[in-house]
């Protein structure tokens, strides 16, 4: 019966065979686990007899079944020194304003409140709100560069200057080529932007 399967149906059904076995005894569940690691990634350096864990070495690069190469681009550096950064605004957290800090002028005017915005800092921390399996995903270890074309009209400077630090510290340079602002038109005088 599986013979005349096509081979990617007939790989299914031998695994899930394998699942369906798994429940009896240790031994199957050891086979599962080597099966699962055959089948993912392996490191493809000298150190490869090690046990590494998939996705937790900085600038490591794993070959899938597929041939292709793929790294883990995460700069785990830059994320632990966000993760002890602390202030006003810093993960997402809330600003506190006082009686007289809170005017609705700024709200109306921008969408935002243009003073909070004007006080964060431009490359504040903000929190990884990616699911779980995404924080762990590997990507193609050679990648297109690109530009980043970012439209704005009339836009509060501080949040289109947090927006280009966000993409420079947390891109790799070698993925941008450059990073365009056009201007949309905007009727506010070009050095309210100064």
């Amino acid at each position: 019966m599986t013979g005349s399967m096509p081979p990617p149906l007939r790989a299914c059904s031998k695994l899930c065979t394998l699942l369906s076995r798994v429940l009896a005894d240790e031994k199957n569940r050891n086979q599962l686990w080597q099966t699962y690691y055959m089948k993912n990634p392996q490191p493809c350096s000298p150190r490869s007899t090690q046990n590494f864990p998939v996705g937790l070495i900085d600038g490591q690069v794993y070959t899938w079944t597929d041939g292709l190469k793929r790294k883990d681009w995460h700069d785990y550096e830059n994320i632990q020194k966000d993760a002890f950064r602390s202030g006003k605004g810093e993960h997402g957290k809330p600003y506190p304003l006082s009686e007289e800090e809170q005017d609705d002028t700024a709200y109306r005017e921008n969408g935002f409140n243009i003073f909070v915005s004007n006080n964060l800092p431009l490359d504040r921390s903000l929190p990884d709100i990616r699911h779980p399996n995404c924080q762990r995903k590997l990507y193609l270890e050679k990648l297109p560069n690109t530009s980043i074309i970012i439209p704005f009209h009339n836009e509060g400077w501080t949040s289109l200057l947090r927006t280009i630090h966000s993409i420079v510290n947390r891109t790799p340079d070698s993925l941008i080529v450059e990073i365009i602002l056009v201007d949309d038109f905007s009727d506010r005088d070009p050095m309210a932007y100064v």
